[in-house]
């Protein structure tokens, strides 16, 4: 490779992650010249899977493990042989009532047993009733709103007008999404497991009046029109092989091991009608560098990671709040709640310290710079739904993975490993005390072991998702989201389509943009739309 060789693309997409990988399919089947750079060895960011454990056959979605909000218009304009599979129990929350171990248990497929589980666990109908009426609403502004991610950015007005139900919009756009909870749940228990998907990737509380939680909760239950969070079969990684076969397909060119250093935007260029190319300068793994132009540049990149490759201030980083836990098992551990039977208790989402008072507890202990002293977290076991994870001897074996994703772990907890080494083991063996008090047997003693007798367990802070995968303070949303409408008036395509930068001729299509977020492909998508649409009008 030349230092100094200089080709040209009509479009240079910047990170092969999922969204990355969308882009470039529809932009190489409308015809464009795609080239794709990816720092990694691999394509794929948050959504691959791995054999993290050596001599163990089974391929765990090692950062990002479901997909709810993956429009089927993406999967279907795209051709993607890709397999979603619906959960059929939502969730299981342990608990104990009366000195008793019990539980709240949420089977999808059947209400009258949802009904049961809850009038066993608050003692009536109240809070059932108003568990469907809660999420009855939810599901109508979800069939209104999901529609729109994939189209041109609406005003806040249009939005309104679409949702056309002046409580639920009063409800998740305006007021604080705990005082809703608080007024229409009694139950403490089942006030923690509404508000858990407020803060999923997002360090808040349930009263912030910035609304982050409102804006996190709105994209944990709008996904497809429905909500489901799915298990794709065969892992994350799955999802990415079928996006990168269809941008291969298309004909864009990925080049992986290239990591992007500076990006040069002429500002003169596609916005003001010229023919101005930006350039990206990258450097191989072998230290050569090579530049590269292109009409248009597109970066599944967070928005500070963009600002350090245009040489400007990128401002304040959002902090990310979570850690990922990841587990093979020997075989699932026995509960304490002998009624619930562990096949279905960790298919779902299997909540842990996730009452409502602890969550905010452990959301002021970490805000005050403390290790929670009950870290709230979710389980869930992808093997049950998805058994093609594992290898023909790890299925006779009867394992099982476990992932745990736990709450409110900012980034300022885990600081400079160096200066405090020991800060990720406390907060692991913190959160697998937490699950071992809802259980029988200790999880320990069911852990599968790797060929050299390891335990298998891997555990990942939100600085080591900044090293491995560049999420800037370990943020999976690269920052915090934006309700899904423009606020003022919008000016040309990439603002029409909510991914627009400073410079006309760089745009978002990661999570960071407007509607970005999630394993969803949406930025991706609108990205393209407004490259097609800038190039349609031109």
């Amino acid at each position: 490779m030349n230092t100094n060789a200089s080709s040209r693309y009509d479009v240079v997409i910047v990170g092969g992650g999922h969204n990355g990988l969308v882009a470039a399919a529809y932009l190489a089947r409308a015809g464009q010249r795609v080239l794709v750079l990816e720092r990694l060895p691999r394509v794929g960011g948050a959504a691959v899977s791995a054999r993290a454990f050596p001599g163990v056959d089974a391929r765990l979605s090692r950062y990002s493990y479901l997909v709810s909000l993956l429009p089927r218009k993406v999967v279907r304009d795209l051709g993607l042989r890709l397999d979603l599979r619906r959960r059929r129990i939502a969730s299981y929350t342990p608990a104990e009532r009366d000195g008793k171990p019990t539980g709240l248990l949420v089977d999808a497929g059947d209400p009258g047993r949802t009904r049961e589980s809850f009038r066993t666990l608050t003692g009536a109908d109240r809070d059932w009733q108003a568990w469907q009426r809660f999420y009855g609403m939810t599901g109508q502004l979800a069939r209104r709103v999901f529609p729109t991610l994939t189209e041109p950015l609406p005003s806040r007005a249009e939005l309104r007008r679409r949702v056309a139900d002046d409580e639920a919009w009063t409800t998740l756009f305006e007021r604080p999404l705990g005082e809703t909870i608080e007024r229409t749940f009694a139950d403490d228990l089942v006030r923690g497991v509404v508000l858990t998907d407020a803060l999923i990737g997002t360090f808040t509380h349930a009263h912030d009046p910035a609304l982050r939680q409102n804006r996190c909760f709105l994209y944990h239950v709008i996904g497809n029109g429905t909500g489901d969070w799915d298990v794709p079969v065969g892992g994350m990684g799955a999802v990415t092989d079928a996006l990168a076969e269809a941008a291969l397909a298309a004909g864009a060119r990925i080049r992986t091991d290239s990591e992007v250093t500076a990006i040069a935007a002429d500002r003169a260029g596609a916005g003001g009608g010229g023919r101005g190319d930006a350039e990206v300068v990258y450097r191989h793994r072998d230290g050569e560098e090579a530049t590269v132009a292109a009409r248009r540049v597109l970066v599944n990149a967070a928005p500070a990671t963009l600002a350090r490759l245009l040489g400007e201030a990128p401002g304040p980083v959002s902090e990310g709040a979570q850690l990922k836990v990841n587990m093979v098992l020997r075989r699932l551990p026995r509960l304490r709640d002998t009624s619930a039977d562990p096949r279905e208790a960790f298919a779902g989402t299997f909540h842990i310290a996730e009452g409502y008072r602890q969550l905010e507890t452990a959301y002021a202990e970490a805000q005050a710079g403390r290790l929670p002293s009950a870290p709230p977290s979710e389980i869930y076991c992808h093997s049950l739904t998805d058994p093609s994870i594992l290898g023909p001897e790890a299925v006779r074996q009867g394992l099982q993975t476990l992932t745990l994703f736990g709450l409110h772990m900012p980034a300022r907890l885990f600081g400079d490993p160096a200066a405090d080494p020991g800060a990720k083991d406390r907060a692991l063996a913190a959160s697998l005390a937490q699950l071992d008090a809802v259980l029988a047997e200790p999880v320990a003693d069911c852990l599968a072991t790797d060929a050299e007798g390891r335990p298998c367990i891997e555990a990942r802070t939100p600085p080591e998702l900044e090293r491995e995968i560049g999420l800037p303070g370990g943020h999976i949303f690269h920052r915090d989201l934006a309700f899904p409408f423009a606020d003022g008036e919008v000016a040309g395509a990439a603002a029409r389509w909510g991914v627009a930068t400073g410079h006309p001729n760089v745009l978002l299509c990661g999570a960071g943009a407007v509607r970005g977020g999630g394993v969803s492909g949406i930025p991706g998508h609108n990205a393209a739309q407004a490259v097609l649409e800038d190039l349609a009008r031109r």
